[in-house]
């Protein structure tokens, strides 16, 4: 009877701080009668800007929006080159494709992400591996990584390229996420992948505004890659875009993303085969009016991280606070709780009473589709999926 009525109080408690906790996050958004985890806000000049794309003509690919986004995506991130595309995952394809991805070849990257980076990995024809995260930034683990190659790879002394000892694959590239806008340590990464002379591209798809020790997110590597889907900080409704430093890499970028057709004033000549990638005009529009607004967007973002933090420190639940030595967007506020029973108790309780929240993404490993790749056992990735909650993290507006 006394373990009864232990357990009666236990599962009390738990109800009442559910309700407190959805209350409070209700609070910070109190003029939507349910509480979306984001919603796009167009508080800047979209709607001028598409006019005028429209009167233009010019609502393909072709128009001076596109540039125009690119350049201030570039200026934004300190990047040479940006490259704008359809929508993020082609953004990473193409990049793999670029930096020299064939098929056949092996693509480190980790489990803890969304199905557009393995898919990315899979469209430019290869076969992604997966590595274990570290448990403070949830981001690809420079030791684990190191681990895996030390103990996977040897060098072929001819072509200087990383060989996978077992699949005789060449392992061409490796691509590290900035989870939920949190940046990882990417700079460790960047030696492990030059140790092995493996090119390194960022999947910062999540982390347009966040930088780490100084330098913007997609600039460590060869290349970053930015989406810009509804859900973004910065939305163009469906958008992509390419970042890089490297000249000839840009060149190749924007040629094989515009179907690879050569200059002429009227003749159709293709030197390769290549895609119909590129941001259209119309999208491009609304990029820019957003990239007039980014800086009040992510201090509102920052806001509220802020007060979650500040909730939550007064509570036995962890939130996700940006790692060290970086600045986030905090593109997803999300917190962990002690155990996977008490995050599923509350993700079915809060999206029951109108606040919607969602736990992270089943680890790639685990689909049917990923299911035969290879992994290094993902002991950190396992803990974290199980136990993290995203809350609503849009921005407010009046």
């Amino acid at each position: 009877m006394k373990e009864a009525n232990s357990l009666m109080g236990k599962c009390e408690n738990m109800d009442q701080s559910l309700l407190s906790l959805v209350e409070y996050i209700k609070s910070l958004y109190p003029d939507t009668s349910k509480v979306q985890l984001h919603t796009p806000v167009f508080l800047g000049k979209e709607k001028e800007y598409l006019i005028d794309c429209i009167d233009s003509t010019f609502v393909s690919y072709v128009g001076k929006y596109v540039t125009q986004f690119e350049e201030m995506t570039a200026s934004y991130t300190g990047a040479k080159h940006a490259i704008a595309t359809v929508n993020g995952t082609t953004a990473l394809q193409v990049a793999l494709q670029v930096a020299g991805v064939k098929c056949g070849d092996e693509v480190i990257t980790q489990a803890l992400t969304f199905v557009a980076t393995a898919n990315a990995i899979s469209h430019a024809r290869a076969y992604p591996v997966f590595v274990d995260v570290d448990k403070d930034t949830r981001g690809m683990s420079p030791e684990k990584l190191n681990n895996w190659l030390d103990k996977n790879v040897e060098m072929d002394s001819k072509t200087g390229r990383a060989i996978n000892k077992v699949t005789k694959r060449n392992v061409s590239a490796i691509v590290p996420m900035h989870t939920f806008g949190h940046a990882c340590r990417i700079d460790e990464i960047k030696i492990v992948a030059d140790k092995y002379n493996i090119p390194l591209i960022e999947d910062s798809a999540e982390s347009l505004g966040s930088f780490y020790k100084g330098e913007h997110t997609g600039m460590f590597g060869l290349a970053g890659i930015f989406s810009y889907n509804g859900n973004k900080p910065v939305t163009t409704g469906g958008g992509g875009m390419i970042i890089t430093d490297d000249d000839s890499f840009a060149k190749k970028a924007k040629h094989i993303t515009t179907t690879a057709k050569l200059p002429h004033p009227w003749d159709f000549v293709h030197d390769e085969i290549g895609y119909n990638y590129r941001m259209t005009n119309v999208n491009a529009a609304i990029g820019v009016a957003q990239m007039e607004k980014i800086d009040s967007y992510l201090e509102i973002k920052r806001e509220i991280a802020g007060q979650y933090l500040k909730y939550f420190n007064e509570t036995d639940i962890e939130f996700v606070h940006e790692p060290k030595d970086s600045k986030s967007n905090y593109w997803l506020s999300a917190i962990v709780f002690s155990n996977q029973a008490e995050r599923d108790a509350f993700l079915k309780y809060s999206n029951e009473t109108g606040v919607m929240t969602r736990p992270a993404w089943t680890l790639l490993s685990d689909l049917g589709i990923y299911k035969h790749s290879q992994t290094d056992g993902l002991k950190n990735s396992r803990a974290v999926v199980s136990r993290i909650v995203n809350l609503p993290s849009g921005v407010r507006h009046d």
